[in-house]
């Protein structure tokens, strides 16, 4: 008899240890989700307290008249009205941030790989240069702006170099039609960062097209043309969308020039020449610009159409990216 009642025994406890040594995996699963949240949990708190948060009450702001001291008063589109049809300086903030984007990212992307390759040359030198160029990268911005705005004085250091060689220079941040121009010469900069981010996509290429391509008797340019543009392609989208965006949102150097180069900070310098969107937006939170006080409602207003355009603009660059950037790995895919 206990010989006969051992198996059933055995046939009992083998779906309990089946179901104790599932239930241990199921809570080791819960702890290690658990623990996760956990090491999330800071930088989720931090997004919803500093930013997904101040986002939302700024897009409420937006249709209210608020000036800090007394309390929202909503007004529906008004805000939104007043800046399209009634405010001529938003145009003017428009136009003058336009005009540097149109300028200024072309010139920054095209100088900015023409080095690249160069340094990707490994010419006698290069490692020094490539340290050299992305020097001033980790100095004050604000420091960096005051040297510039020395060197780019009706006589400073650059129009005393031009006179040297019979060349009258402009007086750059003082001349309304000059100001932009300065602007992007003092960004040139800052260029070492972008040659650093393109250095780092070309040797990603393989080294056997190249050597692929020698054999076939392909000349330098060919090689740049067929080779190297096509496979550094998502390097170039990347640039752009970052470079692009970064100069939306131009602020510090312009808030410092316009408010020492003989204008109003509040009226963007000389002749409104740097009223960009940024310090527009600035001014109407902060500045002295219109009655009443500080208006972040028309501030927050602004900066929600500022968003939908660097928005809109990324979107058709994401749309546009599909008939030139080059992605291996989905080619091979398809």
């Amino acid at each position: 008899m206990e010989g006969l009642t051992q198996p059933k025994v055995a046939s009992q406890t083998r779906p309990q240890a089946q179901a104790a040594s599932s239930l241990r995996v199921l809570s080791l699963r819960q702890r290690e989700t658990i623990l996760g949240w956990l090491f999330v949990l800071p930088w989720l708190i931090g997004f919803v307290l500093f930013t997904a948060g101040p986002m939302v009450y700024s897009f409420y702001v937006s249709f209210t008249r608020y000036n800090i001291i007394r309390a929202p008063q909503w007004v529906g589109l008004q805000n939104y009205e007043n800046i399209f049809f009634n405010d001529s300086m938003f145009w003017k903030s428009i136009e003058n941030t336009f005009w540097l984007v149109g300028f200024k990212v072309p010139i920054v992307m095209i100088v900015a790989l023409s080095i690249a390759l160069l340094l990707n040359m490994r010419l006698p030198g290069s490692k020094l240069f490539r340290s050299i160029i992305y020097l001033p990268n980790i100095f004050s911005g604000v420091a960096t702006v005051f040297l510039w705005q020395w060197i780019l004085m009706p006589n400073g250091l650059l129009n005393t170099g031009l006179g040297q060689v019979g060349i009258d220079g402009p007086a750059w941040f003082v001349d309304p039609h000059w100001t932009k121009p300065g602007l992007v010469v003092m960004g040139m900069w800052w260029i070492g960062g972008n040659v650093l981010v393109y250095l780092a996509g070309l040797k990603s290429i393989p080294k056997e097209l190249y050597e692929a391509a020698a054999i076939d008797g392909a000349s330098d340019f060919a090689k740049t043309r067929y080779i190297t543009l096509p496979l550094l392609s998502p390097t170039i989208f990347f640039q752009i969308v970052t470079t692009l965006i970064g100069t939306f949102q131009i602020f510090a150097s312009v808030f410092i020039i316009a408010g020492s180069s003989g204008g109003n900070v509040a009226l963007g310098g000389p002749g409104q020449s740097m009223l960009f969107y940024v310090l527009y937006l600035y001014n109407r939170a902060f500045g002295k610009v219109g009655v009443g006080g500080f208006q972040m409602g028309y501030a927050s207003a602004l900066a929600w159409i500022l968003f939908v355009i660097i928005l809109v603009i990324t979107l058709i660059q994401l749309r546009l990216a599909k008939r030139w950037v080059y992605y291996e790995n989905e080619r091979e895919q398809t």
